[in-house]
């Protein structure tokens, strides 16, 4: 059967903390590993308030109970409360990630001010956002990232430029349909060096609330669509919610994969299968794209080939 991928995005300090080591237990007792892309540097998560005006978004917070997820205090933070340097107070447990065998990489510095802003940001802020990262990153696991992940599936042309010339091999940056078609894209310096391995399966918060699902519907949904798939996916989980309040309905999910008989893998082994059959030399070249997608508010990187 095909692969899925398990990309963990991290996005907030309570995510890193307790998220992360609940998501380490329960994969070690599934003998699997995964890709733990983390927030590097202060966590302001409560900015992302102002997104309350977007169209969309209040559905969906209503849907997903956000302050169940994420917690009062984490909600706060960059409004009422100083924005603490996840980097700095989280260290420890990114470490034991990394030493666990998983496989780290970056999702962003300041994940709010990214996903709101780098869309419409010139290269100069873009690649100082980005820079901070990479040394944060370097300062904690003491080696360079192999892989990215963006912060709310934004990114713009410099941002991707940052990727090839850090030397970035792969990386998941956008979404697309449940049949993994990994690509490079058009950027005004060429075409791209890395490979991207877009998000092609529907997220739990994406699912909950929908026709009245809980959690435990959502897992259905998900297997329905990986059942008999002979597509490879990559699948996007959450510290802050499958680490957390939705790690049972996580286990039944990683559960019933490995019953479809899929191979749970890393980004980086994903990309290791497809370049061992030479498929990486005929795929697909594409210009950024944007597009909104079932169930989020927004519009984020789009595959359109």
């Amino acid at each position: 059967m095909a692969k899925i991928a398990l990309k963990v995005d991290v996005d907030t300090l309570r995510g890193t903390k307790e998220g992360v080591p609940n998501l380490a237990r329960t994969l070690e007792r599934f003998g699997l590993k995964a890709t733990f892309l983390f927030s590097l540097g202060p966590d302001h998560t409560g900015w992302a308030l102002k997104r309350v005006f977007r169209p969309g978004f209040l559905k969906k917070v209503s849907r997903t109970s956000v302050v169940e997820h994420y917690g009062v205090k984490t909600l706060l933070y960059g409004v009422l409360l100083p924005g603490p340097d996840i980097g700095k107070q989280a260290a420890t447990e990114m470490r034991a990630i990394d030493a666990a065998g998983h496989e780290t990489g970056i999702h962003t510095w300041d994940h709010v001010a990214w996903q709101d802003a780098v869309r419409n940001r010139d290269a100069q802020w873009t690649k100082a956002q980005m820079q901070k990262s990479w040394d944060r990153f370097v300062e904690i696991f003491g080696h360079p990232p192999v892989t990215y992940g963006a912060a709310g599936w934004q990114m713009n042309e410099a941002a991707f430029e940052q990727l090839d010339q850090w030397g970035i091999k792969y990386s998941s940056d956008g979404r697309a349909e449940p049949n993994l078609m990994p690509y490079r894209f058009e950027l005004p310096s060429g075409k791209a060096k890395h490979v991207q391995y877009p998000t092609t399966l529907p997220t739990f918060d994406e699912l909950i609330g929908i026709d009245d699902a809980d959690e435990f519907g959502a897992v259905k949904k998900l297997l329905e669509i990986t059942q008999s798939n002979p597509n490879d996916q990559v699948f996007t989980l959450h510290a802050e919610l499958e680490g957390q309040k939705l790690l049972p309905a996580f286990e039944q999910l990683l559960a019933g994969w490995l019953n479809q008989g899929h191979d749970l893998v890393t980004m980086g082994e994903l990309h290791q299968s497809w370049a061992a059959t030479k498929q990486l030399d005929k795929i697909a070249v594409q210009p950024v794209s944007w597009g909104e997608i079932p169930n989020r508010s927004g519009e984020l990187i789009l595959q359109t080939v």
